[in-house]
Protein backbone atom coordinates (compact mmCIF):
# COMPACT_ATOMS: atom_id res chain seq x y z
CA UNK A 1 0.00 0.00 0.00
CA UNK A 2 1.11 3.91 -0.70
CA UNK A 3 -0.20 6.47 0.86
CA UNK A 4 -0.23 9.90 -0.42
CA UNK A 5 -3.12 12.79 0.13
CA UNK A 6 -6.58 12.12 -0.44
CA UNK A 7 -7.14 15.08 -3.30
CA UNK A 8 -10.63 13.58 -4.58
CA UNK A 9 -12.82 11.25 -2.60
CA UNK A 10 -14.18 7.94 -3.86
CA UNK A 11 -12.78 4.57 -4.47
CA UNK A 12 -11.75 4.30 -8.35
CA UNK A 13 -10.53 0.15 -9.26
CA UNK A 14 -9.01 0.07 -12.81
CA UNK A 15 -5.62 -0.36 -15.04
CA UNK A 16 -2.57 2.00 -14.66
CA UNK A 17 -2.25 4.20 -17.20
CA UNK A 18 1.90 6.02 -17.26
CA UNK A 19 1.62 9.87 -18.21
CA UNK A 20 4.98 9.80 -19.93
CA UNK A 21 5.83 13.81 -20.20
CA UNK A 22 7.43 15.59 -22.86
CA UNK A 23 10.79 15.67 -23.59
CA UNK A 24 11.44 19.27 -23.54
CA UNK A 25 15.17 19.45 -23.29
CA UNK A 26 17.02 22.19 -25.78
CA UNK A 27 20.63 23.68 -26.10
CA UNK A 28 20.97 27.31 -25.20
CA UNK A 29 22.80 29.44 -27.98
CA UNK A 30 23.22 32.97 -28.54
CA UNK A 31 20.75 34.93 -30.89
CA UNK A 32 21.88 38.17 -32.63
CA UNK A 33 18.19 39.29 -34.35
CA UNK A 34 16.85 40.05 -30.88
CA UNK A 35 13.61 41.27 -32.78
CA UNK A 36 13.04 37.86 -34.96
CA UNK A 37 13.44 35.75 -31.63
CA UNK A 38 10.82 38.01 -29.79
CA UNK A 39 8.49 37.49 -32.56
CA UNK A 40 9.12 33.67 -32.78
CA UNK A 41 8.21 33.87 -28.86
CA UNK A 42 5.08 35.75 -29.97
CA UNK A 43 4.14 33.25 -32.08
CA UNK A 44 4.24 30.48 -29.79
CA UNK A 45 2.89 32.33 -26.82
CA UNK A 46 -0.40 33.14 -29.30
CA UNK A 47 -0.53 29.27 -30.35
CA UNK A 48 -0.35 28.16 -26.67
CA UNK A 49 -2.98 31.18 -25.78
CA UNK A 50 -5.43 29.78 -28.50
CA UNK A 51 -5.42 26.11 -27.42
CA UNK A 52 -5.76 27.10 -23.58
CA UNK A 53 -8.57 29.36 -24.45
CA UNK A 54 -9.97 26.03 -26.36
CA UNK A 55 -9.67 24.04 -23.11
CA UNK A 56 -10.93 26.31 -21.09
CA UNK A 57 -14.20 26.59 -23.44
CA UNK A 58 -14.22 22.78 -23.53
CA UNK A 59 -13.71 23.11 -19.65
CA UNK A 60 -17.07 25.09 -19.23
CA UNK A 61 -19.44 22.20 -21.08
CA UNK A 62 -17.46 19.50 -19.32
CA UNK A 63 -16.77 20.27 -15.68
CA UNK A 64 -18.15 23.39 -15.24
CA UNK A 65 -17.12 27.20 -15.53
CA UNK A 66 -15.53 27.83 -12.43
CA UNK A 67 -13.07 25.33 -13.14
CA UNK A 68 -12.55 26.65 -16.98
CA UNK A 69 -11.49 29.81 -15.62
CA UNK A 70 -8.41 27.99 -13.90
CA UNK A 71 -7.49 27.80 -17.56
CA UNK A 72 -8.58 31.41 -18.36
CA UNK A 73 -6.11 32.55 -15.67
CA UNK A 74 -3.39 30.70 -17.27
CA UNK A 75 -3.74 33.38 -20.46
CA UNK A 76 -3.86 36.28 -18.36
CA UNK A 77 -0.53 34.96 -16.50
CA UNK A 78 1.07 34.03 -19.84
CA UNK A 79 0.75 37.44 -20.75
CA UNK A 80 1.78 39.26 -17.53
CA UNK A 81 3.69 42.14 -18.15
CA UNK A 82 6.13 41.19 -15.83
CA UNK A 83 6.97 37.91 -17.26
CA UNK A 84 6.70 38.99 -20.74
CA UNK A 85 9.14 42.37 -19.83
CA UNK A 86 11.65 39.78 -17.67
CA UNK A 87 11.70 37.69 -20.94
CA UNK A 88 12.11 40.00 -23.80
CA UNK A 89 15.06 42.20 -21.52
CA UNK A 90 16.52 38.65 -21.67
CA UNK A 91 15.78 38.12 -25.69
CA UNK A 92 17.43 41.54 -25.95
CA UNK A 93 21.01 40.26 -24.38
CA UNK A 94 21.24 37.31 -26.57
CA UNK A 95 19.37 34.67 -24.84
CA UNK A 96 17.34 32.58 -26.76
CA UNK A 97 13.86 32.60 -26.19
CA UNK A 98 13.46 29.10 -24.87
CA UNK A 99 16.63 29.55 -22.23
CA UNK A 100 14.89 33.71 -21.80
CA UNK A 101 11.48 31.55 -21.11
CA UNK A 102 12.62 29.08 -18.67
CA UNK A 103 15.32 31.74 -16.55
CA UNK A 104 11.98 34.16 -16.36
CA UNK A 105 9.59 31.88 -15.05
CA UNK A 106 11.91 29.88 -12.81
CA UNK A 107 12.11 33.09 -11.33
CA UNK A 108 8.73 34.07 -10.57
CA UNK A 109 8.01 30.45 -10.00
CA UNK A 110 10.51 30.45 -7.32
CA UNK A 111 8.80 33.96 -5.58
CA UNK A 112 5.82 32.44 -5.58
CA UNK A 113 6.98 29.25 -4.07
CA UNK A 114 9.14 31.19 -1.30
CA UNK A 115 5.81 32.35 0.26
CA UNK A 116 3.85 30.95 3.26
CA UNK A 117 0.37 31.22 1.89
CA UNK A 118 -1.13 28.01 0.38
CA UNK A 119 -3.25 29.65 -2.24
CA UNK A 120 -0.05 32.41 -3.21
CA UNK A 121 2.17 28.85 -3.97
CA UNK A 122 -0.30 27.63 -6.40
CA UNK A 123 1.00 30.35 -8.76
CA UNK A 124 3.92 28.30 -8.88
CA UNK A 125 2.62 25.16 -10.54
CA UNK A 126 0.76 27.19 -12.79
CA UNK A 127 3.90 29.47 -13.55
CA UNK A 128 5.60 25.76 -14.27
CA UNK A 129 2.08 24.61 -16.53
CA UNK A 130 2.40 27.46 -18.09
CA UNK A 131 6.19 26.59 -19.32
CA UNK A 132 5.74 23.50 -19.92
CA UNK A 133 3.36 24.49 -22.90
CA UNK A 134 4.97 27.58 -24.27
CA UNK A 135 8.26 25.52 -24.62
CA UNK A 136 6.11 22.79 -26.21
CA UNK A 137 5.40 25.52 -28.92
CA UNK A 138 8.57 26.78 -29.14
CA UNK A 139 10.30 23.15 -29.88
CA UNK A 140 7.61 21.81 -31.84
CA UNK A 141 6.74 19.25 -29.28
CA UNK A 142 3.80 17.73 -28.27
CA UNK A 143 2.31 17.62 -24.59
CA UNK A 144 0.49 15.19 -23.06
CA UNK A 145 -2.90 13.91 -23.88
CA UNK A 146 -5.29 12.58 -22.09
CA UNK A 147 -8.31 12.78 -24.07
CA UNK A 148 -8.27 9.28 -25.42
CA UNK A 149 -7.64 6.33 -22.59
CA UNK A 150 -9.07 3.50 -23.02
CA UNK A 151 -11.82 2.86 -20.51
CA UNK A 152 -11.18 1.81 -16.67
CA UNK A 153 -8.03 3.63 -16.93
CA UNK A 154 -6.09 4.80 -13.53
CA UNK A 155 -3.49 7.93 -14.52
CA UNK A 156 -0.32 8.00 -13.14
CA UNK A 157 2.20 10.77 -14.00
CA UNK A 158 4.58 12.62 -12.18
CA UNK A 159 2.91 15.83 -11.90
CA UNK A 160 -0.49 16.12 -12.79
CA UNK A 161 -1.13 19.74 -14.28
CA UNK A 162 -4.15 21.89 -14.93
CA UNK A 163 -3.36 21.53 -18.74
CA UNK A 164 -3.59 17.84 -18.15
CA UNK A 165 -6.67 17.35 -16.40
CA UNK A 166 -8.37 19.95 -19.15
CA UNK A 167 -8.16 17.28 -21.43
CA UNK A 168 -9.35 14.18 -19.36
CA UNK A 169 -12.16 12.25 -20.65
CA UNK A 170 -13.85 11.57 -17.30
CA UNK A 171 -16.20 8.28 -18.86
CA UNK A 172 -13.01 6.38 -19.19
CA UNK A 173 -10.49 7.51 -15.63
CA UNK A 174 -11.39 6.07 -12.50
CA UNK A 175 -8.41 7.27 -10.58
CA UNK A 176 -5.69 9.81 -10.70
CA UNK A 177 -2.30 9.53 -8.90
CA UNK A 178 0.75 11.73 -8.73
CA UNK A 179 3.95 12.05 -6.92
CA UNK A 180 3.44 15.79 -6.05
CA UNK A 181 0.48 18.54 -5.43
CA UNK A 182 -1.80 18.70 -2.70
CA UNK A 183 -5.65 19.33 -2.03
CA UNK A 184 -5.94 23.02 -2.90
CA UNK A 185 -3.69 22.72 -6.12
CA UNK A 186 -5.59 23.76 -9.32
CA UNK A 187 -5.40 19.83 -10.91
CA UNK A 188 -6.93 18.36 -7.37
CA UNK A 189 -9.93 21.02 -7.55
CA UNK A 190 -10.81 19.91 -11.82
CA UNK A 191 -10.30 16.28 -10.11
CA UNK A 192 -12.70 16.42 -7.43
CA UNK A 193 -15.42 18.75 -10.04
CA UNK A 194 -15.05 15.60 -12.45
CA UNK A 195 -15.28 13.48 -9.58
CA UNK A 196 -12.09 11.39 -10.10
CA UNK A 197 -11.31 9.72 -6.94
CA UNK A 198 -7.59 11.18 -6.58
CA UNK A 199 -4.37 10.56 -4.13
CA UNK A 200 -1.35 12.91 -4.96
CA UNK A 201 2.05 13.09 -3.18
CA UNK A 202 2.82 9.33 -3.47
CA UNK A 203 6.29 8.87 -3.59
CA UNK A 204 7.56 7.17 -6.70
CA UNK A 205 4.36 6.11 -8.12
CA UNK A 206 5.77 6.57 -11.57
CA UNK A 207 8.53 3.61 -10.24
CA UNK A 208 6.22 1.10 -8.50
CA UNK A 209 2.99 1.12 -10.40
CA UNK A 210 3.05 -0.12 -13.99
CA UNK A 211 1.36 0.28 -17.24
CA UNK A 212 -1.73 -2.13 -17.34
CA UNK A 213 -1.60 -2.40 -13.37
CA UNK A 214 -4.28 -3.33 -11.59
CA UNK A 215 -4.50 -0.68 -9.06
CA UNK A 216 -7.02 0.97 -6.39
CA UNK A 217 -7.13 4.59 -5.91
CA UNK A 218 -8.62 4.87 -2.40
CA UNK A 219 -9.51 8.59 -2.53
CA UNK A 220 -11.02 8.87 1.05
CA UNK A 221 -8.10 7.56 3.16
CA UNK A 222 -5.29 8.71 0.72
CA UNK A 223 -4.34 4.82 0.08
CA UNK A 224 -3.15 3.33 -3.72
CA UNK A 225 -2.79 -0.34 -3.74
CA UNK A 226 -1.12 -2.19 -6.58
CA UNK A 227 -1.66 -5.46 -8.04
CA UNK A 228 -4.64 -6.12 -5.41
CA UNK A 229 -5.28 -9.70 -4.19
CA UNK A 230 -8.53 -10.92 -5.17
CA UNK A 231 -9.86 -10.46 -1.33
CA UNK A 232 -8.87 -6.83 -1.25
CA UNK A 233 -10.06 -6.38 -4.89
CA UNK A 234 -13.65 -7.73 -3.33
CA UNK A 235 -13.46 -5.48 -0.35
CA UNK A 236 -13.00 -2.28 -1.80
CA UNK A 237 -15.72 -3.20 -4.44
CA UNK A 238 -17.67 -3.53 -1.58
CA UNK A 239 -16.77 0.01 -0.36
CA UNK A 240 -16.79 1.71 -3.53
CA UNK A 241 -20.44 0.64 -3.66
CA UNK A 242 -21.04 2.12 0.00
CA UNK A 243 -19.42 5.05 -0.81
CA UNK A 244 -21.73 5.48 -4.33
CA UNK A 245 -24.81 4.38 -1.63
CA UNK A 246 -23.67 7.36 0.58
CA UNK A 247 -23.17 9.89 -2.27
CA UNK A 248 -26.67 8.82 -3.55
CA UNK A 249 -28.04 9.61 0.08
CA UNK A 250 -26.36 12.74 0.29
CA UNK A 251 -28.57 14.05 -2.56
CA UNK A 252 -31.36 13.55 -0.44
CA UNK A 253 -30.50 16.26 1.13
CA UNK A 254 -30.73 18.98 -1.57
CA UNK A 255 -32.75 21.66 -1.31
CA UNK A 256 -33.85 20.63 2.24
CA UNK A 257 -33.29 23.25 5.06
CA UNK A 258 -30.46 22.79 7.22
CA UNK A 259 -31.54 21.92 10.50
CA UNK A 260 -30.43 20.62 13.72
CA UNK A 261 -32.32 16.89 14.92
CA UNK A 262 -34.41 18.91 17.13
CA UNK A 263 -35.12 21.67 14.45
CA UNK A 264 -33.06 24.17 15.54
CA UNK A 265 -32.59 26.63 12.03
CA UNK A 266 -28.77 26.73 11.19
CA UNK A 267 -27.15 29.04 7.89
CA UNK A 268 -24.74 26.06 5.13
CA UNK A 269 -22.84 28.90 3.86
CA UNK A 270 -19.89 28.55 1.33
CA UNK A 271 -16.33 29.86 0.76
CA UNK A 272 -15.54 31.38 -2.38
CA UNK A 273 -12.38 32.90 -3.57
CA UNK A 274 -13.77 34.87 -6.85
CA UNK A 275 -17.38 36.40 -8.11
CA UNK A 276 -17.37 33.19 -10.37
CA UNK A 277 -17.42 30.87 -7.87
CA UNK A 278 -20.77 32.00 -6.60
CA UNK A 279 -22.40 30.15 -8.93
CA UNK A 280 -20.86 27.01 -8.14
CA UNK A 281 -21.55 27.35 -4.67
CA UNK A 282 -25.20 28.27 -5.44
CA UNK A 283 -25.36 24.98 -7.84
CA UNK A 284 -23.52 23.20 -4.55
CA UNK A 285 -27.12 24.36 -2.69
CA UNK A 286 -25.35 26.87 -0.33
CA UNK A 287 -27.83 29.44 1.39
CA UNK A 288 -25.29 31.82 1.96
CA UNK A 289 -21.52 33.32 1.19
CA UNK A 290 -19.41 32.61 4.68
CA UNK A 291 -16.46 34.04 2.95
CA UNK A 292 -15.43 35.55 -0.19
CA UNK A 293 -11.65 35.78 -0.04
CA UNK A 294 -10.99 39.47 -1.83
CA UNK A 295 -7.85 39.42 -2.11
CA UNK A 296 -7.91 36.95 -5.05
CA UNK A 297 -9.06 40.67 -7.00
CA UNK A 298 -6.10 41.98 -6.22
CA UNK A 299 -3.60 39.00 -6.65
CA UNK A 300 -4.96 38.36 -10.24
CA UNK A 301 -4.27 42.08 -11.23
CA UNK A 302 -1.40 44.16 -12.93
CA UNK A 303 -2.19 46.96 -10.49
CA UNK A 304 -4.32 48.08 -7.63
CA UNK A 305 -8.26 46.85 -8.94
CA UNK A 306 -9.67 50.09 -9.48
CA UNK A 307 -13.48 50.83 -7.64
CA UNK A 308 -15.57 50.33 -10.76
CA UNK A 309 -13.82 46.81 -10.87
CA UNK A 310 -13.80 45.76 -7.32
CA UNK A 311 -17.12 46.83 -7.28
CA UNK A 312 -18.58 44.54 -10.24
CA UNK A 313 -16.78 42.02 -8.41
CA UNK A 314 -18.94 42.32 -5.44
CA UNK A 315 -22.06 43.14 -6.92
CA UNK A 316 -21.95 40.23 -9.37
CA UNK A 317 -21.14 38.15 -6.10
CA UNK A 318 -24.15 39.40 -4.35
CA UNK A 319 -26.55 39.01 -7.73
CA UNK A 320 -25.93 35.78 -7.79
CA UNK A 321 -26.72 35.02 -4.19
CA UNK A 322 -30.24 36.77 -5.07
CA UNK A 323 -30.66 38.61 -1.43
CA UNK A 324 -28.36 36.22 0.38
CA UNK A 325 -26.27 36.96 2.88
CA UNK A 326 -22.58 37.93 1.38
CA UNK A 327 -19.74 37.80 3.99
CA UNK A 328 -16.26 39.30 1.92
CA UNK A 329 -13.68 39.58 3.90
CA UNK A 330 -11.19 42.80 3.12
CA UNK A 331 -7.96 42.91 1.63
CA UNK A 332 -6.08 40.13 4.14
CA UNK A 333 -2.23 40.67 2.59
CA UNK A 334 0.72 41.40 2.97
CA UNK A 335 3.87 39.77 4.74
CA UNK A 336 4.32 36.82 3.30
CA UNK A 337 1.92 37.52 0.53
CA UNK A 338 3.85 39.63 -2.05
CA UNK A 339 1.71 41.71 -4.53
CA UNK A 340 4.38 42.78 -6.62
CA UNK A 341 2.54 46.32 -6.92
CA UNK A 342 2.23 46.75 -3.23
CA UNK A 343 5.65 47.14 -3.22
CA UNK A 344 5.49 45.26 0.20
CA UNK A 345 8.90 44.50 2.51
CA UNK A 346 9.88 40.82 2.98
CA UNK A 347 9.50 40.35 6.63
CA UNK A 348 11.77 37.68 9.20
CA UNK A 349 7.70 36.83 10.38
CA UNK A 350 5.43 37.75 8.24
CA UNK A 351 2.44 36.30 10.05
CA UNK A 352 2.82 38.00 12.98
CA UNK A 353 3.71 41.77 10.96
CA UNK A 354 2.06 44.08 8.27
CA UNK A 355 -0.29 42.67 7.06
CA UNK A 356 -4.26 42.44 6.57
CA UNK A 357 -6.28 45.08 8.84
CA UNK A 358 -2.99 46.69 10.02
CA UNK A 359 -1.79 47.06 6.39
CA UNK A 360 -5.02 48.14 4.96
CA UNK A 361 -5.17 51.14 8.19
CA UNK A 362 -1.79 52.13 7.30
CA UNK A 363 -3.05 52.80 3.47
CA UNK A 364 -6.62 54.16 4.62
CA UNK A 365 -6.79 55.34 1.15
CA UNK A 366 -6.47 52.23 -0.98
CA UNK A 367 -8.56 50.79 1.56
CA UNK A 368 -11.26 52.96 1.37
CA UNK A 369 -11.09 52.69 -2.31
CA UNK A 370 -12.55 48.52 -1.46
CA UNK A 371 -14.48 49.95 1.04
CA UNK A 372 -16.88 52.41 -0.79
CA UNK A 373 -16.59 49.67 -3.66
CA UNK A 374 -18.53 47.21 -0.57
CA UNK A 375 -20.96 49.92 -0.20
CA UNK A 376 -21.95 50.66 -3.92
CA UNK A 377 -22.68 46.84 -4.31
CA UNK A 378 -24.57 46.47 -1.30
CA UNK A 379 -27.60 47.58 -3.03
CA UNK A 380 -27.70 44.87 -5.09
CA UNK A 381 -27.67 41.83 -2.51
CA UNK A 382 -26.81 41.44 1.89
CA UNK A 383 -23.52 42.33 1.57
CA UNK A 384 -21.50 42.35 4.62
CA UNK A 385 -18.19 43.65 5.59
CA UNK A 386 -15.42 41.22 7.72
CA UNK A 387 -11.97 42.58 8.95
CA UNK A 388 -9.76 39.95 8.59
CA UNK A 389 -6.67 39.82 12.00
CA UNK A 390 -8.24 41.42 14.76
CA UNK A 391 -6.42 41.75 17.86
CA UNK A 392 -8.27 44.94 19.50
CA UNK A 393 -11.26 47.11 20.11
CA UNK A 394 -9.41 50.05 18.37
CA UNK A 395 -9.02 48.37 14.71
CA UNK A 396 -12.59 47.75 14.84
CA UNK A 397 -13.49 50.94 15.86
CA UNK A 398 -11.00 52.62 13.09
CA UNK A 399 -12.25 50.54 10.26
CA UNK A 400 -15.76 51.17 11.33
CA UNK A 401 -15.04 54.70 10.98
CA UNK A 402 -13.66 54.73 7.38
CA UNK A 403 -17.10 52.85 6.42
CA UNK A 404 -18.85 56.61 8.17
CA UNK A 405 -16.57 58.70 6.04
CA UNK A 406 -17.20 56.14 2.73
CA UNK A 407 -20.80 56.37 3.43
CA UNK A 408 -20.84 60.31 3.51
CA UNK A 409 -18.69 60.77 0.50
CA UNK A 410 -21.45 58.50 -1.44
CA UNK A 411 -24.14 60.14 -0.53
CA UNK A 412 -22.77 63.11 -1.52
CA UNK A 413 -21.98 61.72 -5.12
CA UNK A 414 -25.06 60.26 -5.40
CA UNK A 415 -24.81 56.37 -4.48
CA UNK A 416 -27.07 54.51 -3.56
CA UNK A 417 -25.87 51.59 -0.51
CA UNK A 418 -27.37 49.79 2.16
CA UNK A 419 -27.21 52.21 4.70
CA UNK A 420 -26.98 49.45 7.61
CA UNK A 421 -24.64 47.48 6.20
CA UNK A 422 -23.15 45.07 8.67
CA UNK A 423 -19.45 45.08 9.72
CA UNK A 424 -18.10 42.19 11.64
CA UNK A 425 -14.57 40.42 12.61
CA UNK A 426 -13.18 37.09 11.46
CA UNK A 427 -12.02 35.76 14.64
CA UNK A 428 -8.72 34.37 14.27
CA UNK A 429 -6.48 35.38 16.73
CA UNK A 430 -5.58 34.52 20.24
CA UNK A 431 -5.93 38.13 21.09
CA UNK A 432 -9.67 38.30 19.71
CA UNK A 433 -10.60 34.96 21.25
CA UNK A 434 -9.89 36.29 24.63
CA UNK A 435 -11.26 39.83 24.40
CA UNK A 436 -14.45 38.42 22.14
CA UNK A 437 -16.59 39.87 25.40
CA UNK A 438 -15.78 43.69 23.96
CA UNK A 439 -15.63 42.88 20.52
CA UNK A 440 -18.74 41.76 20.10
CA UNK A 441 -20.09 45.05 21.48
CA UNK A 442 -18.36 46.38 18.21
CA UNK A 443 -19.23 44.27 15.69
CA UNK A 444 -22.03 43.11 14.03
CA UNK A 445 -21.24 39.33 13.94
CA UNK A 446 -18.01 37.00 14.12
CA UNK A 447 -16.89 34.15 11.66
CA UNK A 448 -14.31 32.21 13.07
CA UNK A 449 -11.54 31.39 10.89
CA UNK A 450 -10.09 27.98 12.56
CA UNK A 451 -6.95 27.87 10.49
CA UNK A 452 -5.12 30.98 11.71
CA UNK A 453 -6.67 30.29 15.07
CA UNK A 454 -5.05 26.94 15.76
CA UNK A 455 -1.75 27.94 14.47
CA UNK A 456 -2.17 31.05 16.81
CA UNK A 457 -3.35 29.89 20.13
CA UNK A 458 -0.68 26.29 19.72
CA UNK A 459 2.31 28.87 18.06
CA UNK A 460 2.57 26.23 15.75
CA UNK A 461 3.20 26.56 12.07
CA UNK A 462 1.21 23.29 10.21
CA UNK A 463 4.31 23.80 7.25
CA UNK A 464 6.54 23.01 9.59
CA UNK A 465 7.20 19.18 9.89
CA UNK A 466 9.06 19.16 13.14
CA UNK A 467 5.64 21.02 14.99
CA UNK A 468 2.74 20.47 12.72
CA UNK A 469 1.66 17.69 15.09
CA UNK A 470 0.43 20.89 17.27
CA UNK A 471 -1.72 22.33 14.93
CA UNK A 472 -4.58 20.34 15.74
CA UNK A 473 -8.16 22.15 16.84
CA UNK A 474 -8.53 18.99 19.07
CA UNK A 475 -6.20 20.78 21.56
CA UNK A 476 -7.92 21.97 24.90
CA UNK A 477 -6.86 25.80 24.24
CA UNK A 478 -8.14 25.49 20.81
CA UNK A 479 -11.13 24.24 21.63
CA UNK A 480 -11.49 26.70 24.39
CA UNK A 481 -10.69 29.66 22.63
CA UNK A 482 -13.67 28.91 20.07
CA UNK A 483 -16.06 28.10 22.83
CA UNK A 484 -15.58 31.59 24.07
CA UNK A 485 -16.07 33.66 20.85
CA UNK A 486 -18.98 31.44 20.34
CA UNK A 487 -20.85 32.28 23.79
CA UNK A 488 -19.38 35.40 24.10
CA UNK A 489 -21.00 36.69 20.29
CA UNK A 490 -24.49 34.37 21.34
CA UNK A 491 -24.50 36.54 24.93
CA UNK A 492 -24.33 39.91 22.98
CA UNK A 493 -27.03 38.80 20.15
CA UNK A 494 -24.53 38.74 17.10
CA UNK A 495 -24.63 36.18 14.77
CA UNK A 496 -21.57 33.75 15.15
CA UNK A 497 -20.11 31.62 12.40
CA UNK A 498 -17.57 29.80 11.46
CA UNK A 499 -15.39 29.93 7.71
CA UNK A 500 -12.09 28.24 8.88
CA UNK A 501 -11.89 23.95 7.42
CA UNK A 502 -12.66 23.21 10.83
CA UNK A 503 -16.59 24.01 10.20
CA UNK A 504 -16.56 20.71 7.60
CA UNK A 505 -15.21 18.59 10.77
CA UNK A 506 -18.05 16.33 11.53
CA UNK A 507 -16.26 15.33 14.65
CA UNK A 508 -16.64 19.15 15.96
CA UNK A 509 -20.09 19.96 14.25
CA UNK A 510 -21.68 18.60 17.92
CA UNK A 511 -19.89 20.92 20.09
CA UNK A 512 -20.72 23.69 18.02
CA UNK A 513 -24.31 23.27 17.86
CA UNK A 514 -23.99 23.25 21.78
CA UNK A 515 -22.06 26.39 21.99
CA UNK A 516 -25.01 28.06 20.12
CA UNK A 517 -22.81 28.46 16.51
CA UNK A 518 -25.72 29.82 13.67
CA UNK A 519 -23.15 29.82 10.68
CA UNK A 520 -21.14 26.49 9.13
CA UNK A 521 -19.15 28.15 6.01
CA UNK A 522 -17.80 25.46 4.55
CA UNK A 523 -16.03 24.22 0.86
CA UNK A 524 -18.93 23.59 -2.37
CA UNK A 525 -18.23 19.66 -1.68
CA UNK A 526 -18.76 19.73 1.95
CA UNK A 527 -22.07 21.30 1.77
CA UNK A 528 -24.05 18.36 1.57
CA UNK A 529 -22.25 16.10 3.73
CA UNK A 530 -22.40 19.13 6.53
CA UNK A 531 -26.18 19.88 6.24
CA UNK A 532 -26.45 15.70 7.19
CA UNK A 533 -23.96 15.42 10.00
CA UNK A 534 -26.19 19.05 11.38
CA UNK A 535 -29.23 17.04 11.18
CA UNK A 536 -28.39 13.90 13.18
CA UNK A 537 -27.97 16.02 16.77
CA UNK A 538 -30.10 17.49 18.64
CA UNK A 539 -29.02 20.20 21.35
CA UNK A 540 -29.47 18.00 23.96
CA UNK A 541 -26.85 15.30 22.64
CA UNK A 542 -24.32 17.36 21.93
CA UNK A 543 -24.75 19.17 25.09
CA UNK A 544 -24.02 15.98 26.63
CA UNK A 545 -21.05 15.21 24.31
CA UNK A 546 -19.50 18.49 25.20
CA UNK A 547 -19.98 18.53 28.93
CA UNK A 548 -17.53 14.82 28.68
CA UNK A 549 -15.40 16.19 25.77
CA UNK A 550 -14.56 19.73 27.45
CA UNK A 551 -13.24 17.91 30.80
CA UNK A 552 -10.71 16.09 28.34
CA UNK A 553 -7.44 16.89 29.03
CA UNK A 554 -5.42 16.38 25.27
CA UNK A 555 -5.98 16.27 22.05
CA UNK A 556 -5.63 12.91 21.23
CA UNK A 557 -8.72 11.97 24.48
CA UNK A 558 -10.73 14.64 22.71
CA UNK A 559 -10.47 12.89 19.13
CA UNK A 560 -10.99 9.79 20.53
CA UNK A 561 -14.32 10.67 22.47
CA UNK A 562 -15.80 12.88 19.27
CA UNK A 563 -14.82 9.91 17.11
CA UNK A 564 -16.41 7.22 19.51
CA UNK A 565 -19.68 9.68 19.75
CA UNK A 566 -19.47 10.12 15.89
CA UNK A 567 -22.91 9.49 13.78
Amino acid sequence: MYEGVNASEGIGIGSVVLAVEPDLSFEPHAVEDAAAEKARYQAALDVFCKKTEAQAERMKVTVGENEAEIMSGHIMLAQDPGLMDGINAAIDGGTCAEQALVETSTMFENMFLSMDDEMFRLRAADIADIRTGILAELLGRDVVDLSALPAGSIIVVHDLTPSMTATIDKENVVGIVTEVGGRTSHSAIIARALEIPAVLSVANACGALHNGMTAIVDGINGHVLADPDEVTLADYQERAAAFAAEKHALEAFLGKPTVTADGDKKVLACNIGNPEDAKGAVDHDAEAIGLFRSEFLFMDAKELPSEDEQFEAYRKAAVTLKGAPVIIRTLDVGGDKEIPYLKLQKEDNPFMGYRAVRYCLDNSDEYKVQLRALLRASAFGDIKIMIPLVTCVEEVRQVKALVEECKEELRTEGYKFNEDIEVGIMMETAAAANIADLLAEEAAFFSIGTNDLTGYTMASDRGNDKVSYLYSWYYPAVLRAIKNIITKGVDAGIMVGMCGEAAADPLLTPLLISWGMEEFSVSAPSILRTRKTISQWSKADADALEAEVMQLKTAEEVKAALLKAAR
